[in-house]
């Protein structure tokens, strides 16, 4: 039998190896995205291509995944809402991300970013459509995470097709009453 003592030992112990796993298996660093520029993509990269499932799928962004780097991409997202090509030179694969995000009637522009890793060198590049704000009431439609963790970026999407059902979850959304 345990002693008041050492029974809050044991409790305080095994609350914190589970504060310290849960806390380590959500480890990792968001990282930054910054402007770029056409001119400055160069090498070989794995062309990432999520969305894009129908003719009028609004959900699709691009991301050149730098190869040679120490670092391996993955969506966290199911196979089928992307594609990965590896060994696309960066002309091609800027060229394919662009008639990727572009080809929906609603598209108005797109916008080339950089990855930046934590010591400030570029691993990839990400090209993501803005659609007429007059159309959509909203030009981006997307929320986009990279978080490093082991050497691996996990890139998140959250996309908000149909803004105003986004911003009024609840049932019918907006205007629409219940159902």
């Amino acid at each position: 039998m345990l002693t008041k003592k050492e029974l809050s030992s044991v409790i305080i112990a095994a609350v914190l190896m589970v504060l310290t796993l849960t806390s380590s298996s959500c480890s990792g660093r968001y990282l930054k995205t910054e402007s770029a520029v056409e001119q400055e993509i160069a090498g070989n990269y794995t062309l990432i291509l999520y969305g894009g499932s129908s003719a009028n799928d609004l959900k699709t962004i691009a991301i050149l995944a730098k190869e040679g780097t120490p670092y391996s991409f993955e969506v966290y997202a199911p196979d089928f809402d992307y594609k990965a090509i590896k060994g696309v030179p960066a002309k091609d694969a800027l060229e394919m991300a662009e008639k990727f995000v572009s080809f929906h009637h609603s598209f108005w522009k797109s916008q080339l970013s950089k990855i930046i890793d934590d010591q400030g060198n570029t691993i990839g590049y990400e090209v993501r459509p803005f659609y007429y704000p007059v159309i959509r009431n909203q030009f981006d439609i997307f929320d986009v995470y990279y978080k490093k963790s082991d050497g691996k970026v996990t890139i998140y999407i959250r996309s908000y097709e149909y803004p105003a059902e986004e911003r009024f979850p609840f049932e019918g959304g907006r205007g629409k009453g219940p159902k």
